[in-house]
């Protein structure tokens, strides 16, 4: 038996669009999603991005390069997300430095923006120090980066 992948989401142009469904454990008391998991969705949203750009994240940690850590996260929630809502988590690269990246993560439902995130990840030796990305890696931010058309495509 062939088992399925789990969804790794897709790049359309610049963008990587990464779609959830709002379980019930996703929500809080009140039935909306609990503000904390947007902040794993984006997560999810992002690693599975680079994934798709071929940076290998686990074998840069297994051989001691380093890995990425986020250095800063500006968060802005618009509406809620309720149970059984599908949502799709888009995003992209606006900026890129030899050691960091920012990225911009938003999730809406249809048409409607519900939270916006921009995150600043630094690459990090493992005693915790920035370093330089690997330069594969800066090569395949530069593929997408060349698609966009400014620093806050939608």
């Amino acid at each position: 038996m062939t088992l399925p992948e789990p969804p790794s989401g897709r790049f359309d142009g610049d963008q990587h669009l990464f779609p959830v469904r709002v379980y019930f454990e996703d929500t809080d008391l009140s039935g909306v999603v609990y503000h904390a998991n947007y902040l794993r969705w984006f997560e999810r949203a992002r690693s599975d991005m680079l994934r798709l750009l071929g940076i290998d994240q686990r074998a840069a940690h297994e051989a001691g390069e380093g890995a990425y850590a986020v250095s800063a996260l500006d968060l802005k929630y618009l509406r809620p997300a309720k149970l059984d809502d599908a949502v799709l988590l888009r995003s992209h690269v606006s900026e890129l430095s030899p050691a960091s990246c920012r990225i911009v993560q938003r999730a809406f439902r249809d048409d409607t923006l519900l939270c916006e995130a921009k995150v600043r990840v630094a690459f990090v030796a493992p005693n915790g120090r920035p370093r330089r990305q690997p330069r594969e890696w800066v090569a395949a931010f530069q593929t997408i980066l060349s698609q966009a058309e400014g620093p806050e495509a939608p």
